[in-house]
Parts: structure tokens; C-alpha cells; sequence
């Protein structure tokens, strides 16, 4: 059985003020980090936050190959200050995080994942990022309210994972708007699986490592 990685608590200045963050570190990273994920978690006022069943599996699935992580909880969630901004500053909470975790890992690649909301504020951010742009893109159920305005995909390798009986975020929507786009991402679609993925988490974890391990250019 591998060690539990070695979490760390602290606040990292943000936009609307001090952001709440828990960093993963695996015992198996390396001395020389080069990969470390960024994690961005489900919609705040239906009681998403950093420590979301989903939003830790994929913190594992990092951790599990070796690569630090790092979770944050958006503006007015936690001990994170500000308040829900629908989508906007949180948008910029992601973009601060990005600058953040690329200064403290300067010779690292950035894995940008999120699900749910954090999915969709996830890719409208590396859409959006000028300097420490995301080496990858993972959107796990990624919520198409904050996406109708997204036509483009961000310009790195880019994994959609969802369910098909996911009863908040429609899979056939999500595969229809992702061949829409002028590039289109791979979409992994999990049969039976919901929206959080009850009794599913593994095969999650499974999809998102085994599209680490062959994606180029990560």
C-alpha cells in the first residue's frame, strides 16, 4: 500500500482576498517536481468545496503517479474570503491559482482539472490564461450553464469525463457541444455512472490516469 501524502493548509493571496488551499504532496514525487494538478471543485452554494468526493479522487489519481496537487476552495467558501461571484471571480480565482502554483513549482507543468462548475471554470480559465498556461485540461461533468459562450478549445491536450445517467449535467449536451467545438476534446463517457459518481469513483480515477499516462505533451 502506498504512503498517504503529506497535506499541507495554508492561504494564497487571491482577487477578492486570501484564498483557502490544501496541497498533496505524494511520497513518491520527485526532489525535482515537473507535473503538479490543480484541482477546481463543484458549484459553491450547493455545498461544493475542495474536500468533494470527486474533486479528492482526482487529487489521488495525481498523487497515485506521483504528482503533487493542489486544492483550493473558491471565493466565500470556507476560509476563503470574498463572496459567489456566478462564475466570474471565479474565474479570475482559478487564473490567480494557476500564477500561484507556477511560482511555486517554476520548472513544472500545470495539470488543470475541475468537475462540475470547477470544470467549467477550469476550461474558461485556460482559455483566458496568457502566462502560466495549463499543460493539460481534464473537465470531469462539466457544467454547460457557465459554457454557452465557449466555442474554442484551449490549446493543450483536453479530456472531458462523464456519465451517462448523470442526472445534472446531460451526456448527450455535453457530447454535442464538445464535436461543436473547432477542436474537439476526447470525451470518456463512464456507462451508469452519475453525477458524483456514487460506486464509480475508481473507474474515474482509472479513466484520468490511463489518459495521463499516453497524452503527449504533458
Amino acid at each position: 500500500m502506498s504512503s498517504a501524502p503529506k497535506t499541507t493548509s495554508l492561504l494564497v493571496k487571491g482577487p477578492a482576498g486570501d484564498l483557502e488551499v490544501l496541497i498533496d504532496e505524494p511520497a513518491t514525487a520527485n526532489a525535482a517536481v515537473d507535473h503538479v494538478a490543480l484541482i477546481c471543485h463543484p458549484h459553491p452554494l450547493y455545498g461544493g468545496t475542495m474536500t468533494n468526493k470527486v474533486v479528492h479522487i482526482l487529487a489521488r489519481a495525481c498523487n497515485e503517479l506521483g504528482v503533487p496537487t493542489v486544492r483550493f476552495n473558491f471565493r466565500g467558501v470556507g476560509k476563503s474570503a470574498g463572496t459567489h461571484d456566478d462564475g466570474q471571480g471565479e474565474t479570475d480565482d482559478v487564473l490567480a491559482m494557476l500564477q500561484w502554483t507556477a511560482l511555486r513549482w517554476p520548472n513544472a507543468k500545470i495539470w488543470l482539472t475541475g468537475f462540475s462548475f470547477g470544470a467549467a471554470m477550469a476550461l474558461r480559465a485556460s482559455l483566458r490564461a496568457v502566462t502560466a498556461r495549463p499543460a493539460c485540461l481534464i473537465t470531469v461533468a462539466p457544467a454547460l450553464r457557465w459554457l454557452t459562450q465557449v466555442h474554442e478549445a484551449p490549446p493543450c491536450p483536453w479530456l472531458i469525463v462523464q456519465g451517462d445517467q448523470d442526472e445534472l449535467v446531460d451526456a448527450l449536451a455535453v457530447q454535442q457541444w464538445a464535436t461543436s467545438l473547432q477542436q474537439s476534446p476526447q470525451v470518456t463517457i463512464l456507462p451508469g455512472a452519475e453525477h458524483f459518481f456514487h460506486g464509480r469513483l475508481n473507474d474515474l480515477r482509472d479513466a484520468v490516469q490511463d489518459w495521463l499516462r499516453k497524452t503527449p505533451g504533458d
